[in-house]
């Protein structure tokens, strides 16, 4: 049996030896005590009393404080360095927000072009304001279906694939619209383009609001958005006055092609999740619970279903004010087709707000756009001037352009990165409601009260609105 005193090689860190070097010998513990046993001794070396416990906690401490570069090497190399993206990277982020952005850009270029075309359908098909609102209705069952089923399509096929099939719904939609069909087949490309339009809003919203530099970005997007609505009825106008006005869908139709393209050379049919990565971005943590029950937590999220009434009452004003001021106008003050260029003053206030009016705060700046376009919709409705109403609807545009980019950056503070997407679909889809409610209540008032009723009728959601937004929850840092 080897003696218990006999020395034995132990390796200790430094720091430790340090530590008990300063503490008590064994000969001092045990004085006048002889060791009769291996167990003994080791009981005695532990037995120190207080102060040399407090000598070895302020060791240890000094320790910690000593400068980085005097510690060990290899406690410094177990520390990850965080290192932003490269500057490929960076050039793939630009591309991938180009390519949303020209999404965007499309999604403007269908929704400008009711406005100048309603009252050249109305006449061609021979329809009520009642019927001919009817479009609005079915794009907007189709935003709603496609905003439901974009949860689930990108679920299992993904992002870029997503993308894409929207895109060829877009294509499908205007093909039949192009053909000058029967109206309840020309209403069902309405259907068609609202289907590819939601997955459009949701995924594109959804992959911009994850991207550094958001709120910016969300602007210049929704601004692309504008500026499709702004260009439209410049070609749309041309249209309206041919006898085949529904050529201008051929115009959608090359549109939609040239972006299908686009998609697929930039995303090449990948998942959300390889995109991020790709472009220097963190990843998305996906629990268990998440992959599995999507749709039943985006229904416990307050802040979303809270953002989606407010959608609805604000998308509606929005389309409302961009597919019928034309009838208004040419109706109650006299204007003749190019009145159609309004639309154009009033999307291209809304693509300048974006861009211009977003820097200006998130939350109570939102009341006092609100307060200032209710105003100038009073002038519209009590002033009999076509050009003071030109001006004004252009500036109504102007403060209501920057609201849905910061709603939108609001859903993405308090909602889940896991649950983004799906949850500003659901918000796009009930606001989409509004698109629909709205305008086809104000052909219902405009068939029995006459046009005049449009502007009581926008004053009254306005205010509505402003009183949504004092409920939604303000902005905050997320949990993913």
């Amino acid at each position: 049996m080897a003696d218990v005193d006999s020395p034995r090689d132990i390796t200790v860190p430094a720091t430790a030896i340090t530590v008990l070097s300063r503490l008590p010998s064994l000969d001092r513990l045990s004085a006048g005590k002889p060791v009769t046993s291996h167990t003994s001794a080791l009981q005695s070396r532990t037995r120190v009393n207080e102060q040399d416990i407090g000598v070895a906690e302020d060791i240890e401490l000094s320790e910690m404080s000593r400068p980085a570069a005097s510690r060990s090497t290899t406690a410094t190399s177990r520390v990850p360095l965080v290192q932003g993206p490269t500057p490929k990277q960076k050039r793939l982020l630009h591309i991938h927000f180009a390519a949303v952005c020209f999404s965007f850009f499309l999604m403007g270029w269908n929704d400008g072009a009711t406005g100048p075309l309603l009252p050249t359908i109305q006449r061609f098909y021979k329809v009520d304001f009642a019927i001919v609102s009817l479009l609005f209705l079915s794009n907007s069952i189709g935003f709603i279906v496609g905003a439901l089923s974009n949860i689930k399509l990108s679920d299992k096929i993904g992002f870029g694939k997503t993308f894409v099939a929207a895109t060829i719904a877009l294509i499908i939609g205007y093909t039949v619209q192009a053909s000058g069909p029967p109206f309840p087949l020309f209403a069902i490309g309405y259907a068609l383009n609202g289907w590819g339009l939601a997955i459009y809003n949701a995924q594109g919203n959804m992959y911009v609001t994850s991207m550094p530099n958001s709120a910016f970005r969300l602007g210049f997007a929704h601004a692309s958005y504008g500026t499709g609505a702004l260009v439209v009825p410049l070609a749309a106008t041309q249209f309206a006055q041919m006898p085949r006005w529904q050529f201008y869908y051929l115009t959608s139709l090359g549109l939609a092609l040239i972006n299908c393209l686009l998609l697929i050379l930039v995303f090449r049919f990948q998942r959300y999740e390889d995109l991020l990565g790709q472009t220097g971005q963190a990843p998305i943590e996906q629990s268990a619970a998440s992959q599995g029950s999507i749709f039943k937590r985006m229904l416990t999220l307050k802040p979303m279903h809270t953002l989606a009434f407010w959608a609805l009452v604000y998308t509606g004003t929005e389309v409302t004010i961009g597919g019928w001021i034309n009838t208004y106008l040419q109706g109650l003050r006299g204007a003749g087709p190019s009145a159609g260029y309004v639309s154009s003053g009033f999307w291209g206030g809304l693509t300048i707000g974006r861009v211009a009016f977003i820097w200006f705060g998130e939350r109570r700046v939102m009341h006092a756009y609100m307060l200032i376009a209710i105003c100038l919709e009073i002038t519209v409705w009590r002033i009999p001037s076509l050009l003071e109403n030109a001006i004004a609807v252009s500036l109504v545009g102007l403060f209501l352009g920057p609201m849905y980019p910061i709603a939108m950056r609001s859903a993405g503070s308090t909602i889940p990165r896991s649950l983004l997407s799906g949850a500003i679909g659901w918000v796009a889809g009930f606001g989409q409601t509004g698109s629909a409610l709205l305008p086809f209540l104000t052909g219902t008032l405009a068939n029995k009260f006459g046009i005049s009723s449009l502007q009581p009728l926008l004053v009254t959601v306005m205010a509505v609105a402003l009183c949504l937004w004092a409920l939604v929850p303000a902005g905050q840092e997320r949990a993913d």
